[in-house]
């Protein structure tokens, strides 16, 4: 059990939470939100020991195991299998003491251990927690220091993952994920035996893995049961009901002050009067559950162009004349086109969106754009390298050159930063305010066509809402690149999927997308839904069947090679306690048998990966 008891906590003289109570039941799955600076990650490192609390405090059991993913990426010429393997700090420290112990009960005490968690089969878990999150077997070989910044990310939280802590703390796990990884993660979480708390902005990840929400707003903290949508209609209740105590307040309030007025003066009614005014010093009020009204998203809609914007023709582009990553590109983009890119990070998703804002050129085949053609484009990366010591204000001005100061305004307007917003620096603006004067930025010139890539990392779950609504609203066209599906369910009506080398328009729905990528309702062949889909769905009950084979003959070998270690340490005169009744010749026969056992389960494991390999080549 986690109790949160009465905790406060204030940085630079602000009060993050304030007297926050709350009690999680062990084995509870628990989606930590609310708004972008509330304080969920403060919380965090309250739970973790990172910050210590100026009130109040919380308890756990004395033996609990907490994982909780550090600032810093993982680094150094370890690979990535290497990193994951060694994250189970127990299971290495016993590996080591079993290769040099001589105390026969000490031995098997720690071959007893090593069994129980699962030790022999450790190779094969931190290879499945891998694949998983996008690394191929080449990918694990390489050195952590070859990866980029998000990659390294994976790497630490597949290490998180492998090291199965009782208490799993993670926060936006989702945010250096595509959307295959994602789903992979959400199945991963689902059948996650510990307790866990999650910092998520993923409406799907909130409603398919957690069983309780934690909602942290105005420092304070209250438990909801169910997922998010569940939250969202208990919350809508308690608003109608606060609004309706406040309203009954306020007539209350009013009533009270009307008779203090009339009566205070009159002897006979004084002390009535006083009574009622005292009454009304000690109502508390009821606190209305306001809105940010700066949570705002507003594009600017372009002039018309006829259609079409963009067309591909037969075209290759990449960052080498000689080696283009994406091949025989036929497209075509129209005014009204809402367009969700799907694929595997790494297979292009971000080179295609370079080339059709004109950031890359085609080195083969043809490209038309229309003359007049305004693109707005949007990475992540824009949000990190905005200028701390700049405001919105100055950053506008620059980029409207020329313009009036009203038009300036106005624009920073549409994004919510008007009055003192506008004029903060942006050094002290949210994750969220960055994000949104990063979109204000891109829009300004009222752009035909505007390509988002991720730009859902930094917003919480309201944000994406408004943006989602903004999004429907724009006059333009719009190329997403999101591992939010919630986001491109509601707003594209057009998926193209980039694998292969190349980009096709995928004929179905995001839904049929996702059953893709998990295997479920498949037909026979690729039934035409974007080729083969490296790490996905083709032939997933197959692809199940060899890993598992894998693993089992795993777990056979480790078994075997336990129970070798034991029996040669019996003949050698250093029994356990099972073997020391064994007359010599009976240990000498069981050794037999089960090198017998290693050798067929070595061969087993031997035909089952070179399987698994042929059918990852062919996949």
């Amino acid at each position: 059990m986690l109790t949160i008891q009465g905790l406060t906590v204030r940085l630079g003289g602000r009060t993050i939470l304030d007297r926050a109570s709350a009690t999680i039941q062990p084995g509870s799955k628990v989606g930590l939100i609310g708004r972008n600076g509330a304080g969920k990650s403060t919380l965090m490192k309250a739970i973790i020991g990172e910050l210590e609390p100026d009130d109040g405090g919380i308890e756990m059991p004395k033996r609990t195991r907490l994982g909780y993913i550090a600032q810093s990426a993982p680094a150094g010429t370890v690979t990535p299998f290497e990193t994951v393997l060694a994250a189970d700090t127990e299971r290495a420290a016993l590996m080591a003491e079993a290769e040099t112990c001589e105390d026969p009960d000490r031995l098997a005490a720690v071959y007893d251990r090593l069994i129980a968690i699962d030790a022999y089969t450790a190779d094969a878990r931190a290879a499945r927690i891998l694949i998983g999150l996008g690394f191929d077997e080449a990918m694990q070989a390489m050195p952590l220091d070859s990866f980029s910044g998000g990659w390294k990310m994976r790497v630490a939280l597949a290490s998180l993952l492998f090291s199965a802590p009782d208490l799993l703390l993670l926060d936006e796990p989702s945010n250096h994920l595509d959307l295959e990884a994602t789903l992979w993660l959400e199945s991963f979480l689902q059948s996650y035996p510990g307790t866990m708390v999650v910092i998520s902005h993923e409406r799907d990840l909130l409603n398919n893995v957690v069983d309780t929400i934690l909602h942290l707003q105005g420092g304070k903290i209250a438990l909801y049961a169910g997922g998010y949508d569940a939250f969202e209609r208990q919350r809508a209740e308690r608003a109608a009901q606060i609004a309706a105590a406040k309203m009954a307040q306020d007539a209350q309030r009013k009533k009270l002050a009307d008779y203090v007025a009339r009566n205070s003066a009159r002897a006979s009614t004084a002390k009535q009067a006083q009574s009622r005014a005292k009454m009304l010093a000690k109502m508390q009020p009821v606190t209305a559950m306001m809105e940010d009204p700066t949570l705002s998203f507003d594009f600017p809609d372009p002039d018309e162009l006829r259609p079409p914007l963009i067309t591909l023709d037969l075209a290759a582009t990449g960052y080498v004349a000689e080696k283009p990553i994406l091949r025989r590109l036929n497209l075509r983009i129209d005014p009204d086109d809402r367009i969700a890119m799907l694929g595997r990070n790494g297979n292009g998703k971000t080179t295609l969106a370079r080339l059709l804002a004109g950031q890359l050129a085609a080195s083969e085949g043809g490209m038309t754009a229309s003359g007049k053609l305004k693109i707005g484009y949007f990475t992540q990366y824009q949000v990190e390298e905005l200028p701390g010591d700049s405001t919105p204000l100055e950053l506008m001005t620059r980029a409207m050159t020329g313009k009036a100061p009203a038009a300036v305004r106005g624009q920073l307007g549409r994004f919510g930063f008007s009055g003192p917003r506008a004029e903060a620096r942006t050094g002290t603006l949210s994750g969220g305010e960055r994000a949104r004067l990063a979109l204000a930025l891109v829009t300004r010139d009222a752009p035909h066509l505007l390509i988002l890539d991720e730009p859902t990392n930094h917003l919480d779950v309201d944000a994406r809402e408004a943006l989602v609504q903004a999004l429907n609203d724009y006059a333009g066209a719009v190329i997403l690149i999101s591992h939010d599906r919630h986001m491109v369910e509601l707003t594209a009506d057009r998926l193209v999927l980039v694998d292969g080398g190349t980009a096709k328009d995928y004929p179905g729905s995001i839904e049929d997308y996702i059953d893709f990528v998990l295997g479920r309702n498949q037909p026979k062949g690729d039934g035409g839904k974007g080729g083969k889909l490296k790490g996905g769905a083709k032939s997933r009950e197959e692809l199940k069947a060899l890993q598992k084979t894998v693993s089992e003959a795993e777990t056979a070998i480790g078994r075997a090679q336990l129970r070798l270690t034991a029996l040669d340490a019996a003949l050698a005169g250093k029994p356990d306690k099972d073997l020391a009744r064994l007359a010599m010749g009976e240990l000498s026969r069981q050794r037999s048998a089960v090198e017998a056992e290693l050798e067929t389960a070595e061969a087993r494991w031997i035909e089952a990966g070179e399987a698994l390999e042929a059918f990852k080549n062919g996949a």
